[in-house]
């Protein structure tokens, strides 16, 4: 199936800095990043977002003494804090000794751009009705280590980035957009327009994902565990494949689906190619 392709240079879609706004020297709205990888990640993209560094002074570990150096040659602001005032900035998550209070960020793409930016390697995820605020961040921090471009959601029957995606993503929503649609089954088709081949995921599907040819531009589809893909969405992709397993297991929770559906693209893409795969250390 031949398809056009509209522009190209999918990897500059990145997250870009709003202005902190919510810092002293404006005003606007600050977000919670809790955890060593969320506030982590933030200091690496853009330290001068974070307004304030909460930290558990009881915490003298080296973790804990390297991350603070690095807040202080960034000259980010650090404060001492009990568990009670670190539970409060992030309710209900586990802050590990850390709460940034930081500048919310927006996303430098939106659908639009996503659409004029698609090349030979963009991969794209689409979640359909993952609501669970862990399995999104779950799901993102799989995305980015998979290399993909970004991860498109319907505005309804969806999360949202909040505290909890943000650490169980573990840094990702930092580095990779995360773009709502109002409608995912139009969204798939503008996709499609703009050449990029759509392969669902489903436990029904004839065909395993082995035996597919991932390369291209591609996005993978996949739904909520338990409850799949919605029929619209199915029926929109170009393609549907199934995970084989072993065990009597019929079903994976979505994140790790995600992996599997994601380096095995990219597995065939580095052989095709000759390449690596995305990153320079296999993790150990």
């Amino acid at each position: 199936m031949s398809r056009s392709r509209r522009g190209e240079g999918a990897r500059g879609l990145q997250r870009q800095p709003t202005p902190p706004d919510g810092a002293p020297e404006g005003g606007g709205r600050l977000r919670s990043l809790a955890g060593f990888h969320a506030v982590g990640a933030r200091l690496r993209t853009d330290p001068t977002s974070i307004e304030t560094l909460y930290f558990d002074a009881s915490r003298r570990d080296a973790r804990m003494l390297a991350l603070l150096a690095r807040a202080e040659a960034a000259s980010v602001r650090c404060i001492a804090a009990d568990e009670g005032r670190l539970q409060a900035l992030a309710p209900g998550v586990p802050h590990q000794g850390l709460v940034a209070r930081a500048a919310d960020k927006v996303l430098g793409a939106n659908f639009e751009q996503l659409l004029d930016a698609i090349e030979a390697q963009s991969l794209f995820l689409l979640l359909d009705g993952v609501t669970d605020p862990r399995n999104l961040g779950a799901c993102m921090r799989t995305a980015a280590a998979a290399g993909a471009d970004a991860v498109i959601v319907p505005r309804d029957r969806s999360a949202n980035i909040t505290e909890v995606v943000a650490k169980a993503a573990a840094g990702a929503t930092e580095t990779l957009p995360l773009i709502t649609v109002t409608n995912l089954a139009r969204a798939m088709r503008d996709m499609q327009d703009a050449g990029v081949w759509i392969v669902g995921a489903d436990v029904g599907a004839e065909r395993s994902l082995y035996e597919m040819d991932l390369t291209g531009p591609r996005a993978w589809a996949l739904g909520a565990e338990g409850s799949g893909l919605r029929r619209l969405t199915r029926e929109r992709c170009d393609q549907l494949a199934f995970i084989p397993m072993a065990g009597g297991m019929e079903s994976l929770n979505v994140s790790v689906a995600t992996g599997v559906c994601l380096f095995e693209t990219q597995r065939q893409r580095t052989l095709r190619s000759g390449g690596n795969l995305p990153g320079t250390k296999a993790s150990r």
